[in-house]
């Protein structure tokens, strides 16, 4: 199992998961993060960390958000490593919670 980077980090991007990362499975792209589910190690240290609630585990996932087990895996193979905290996108707090934020996802 590994845990899941879900639609509501598209355009928040807080990086306080990776801070708590111990084995750098994050990877950063334009608008949002993902885990790479062949490094995560299911130590469950990044979900709680989430100020965006938009971590889950793979079998806990909101229902609808099953689509990013694969966006996930997908991403992480494009996109390059984060292991340090940066700031939140600029609106992050504006869009953390909006719903259907799929479509502005940015690869």
């Amino acid at each position: 199992m590994t845990f899941v980077v879900t639609e509501n980090c598209i355009k928040c991007k807080y990086t306080d998961c990776v801070d708590v990362c111990p084995v750098d499975c994050f990877h950063e792209g334009p608008n949002f993060l993902v885990i790479d589910p062949d490094e995560c190690i299911d130590c469950t240290l990044c979900e709680p960390e989430c100020p965006a609630e938009a971590i889950f585990a793979e079998d806990e996932l909101p229902e609808g958000q099953e689509m990013f087990i694969e966006i996930n895996a997908d991403l992480a193979k494009k996109w390059p490593v984060i292991s340090e905290v940066k700031p939140p996108l600029p609106e992050a707090d504006e869009w953390n919670g909006k719903p259907d934020k799929t479509k502005l996802l940015e690869k």
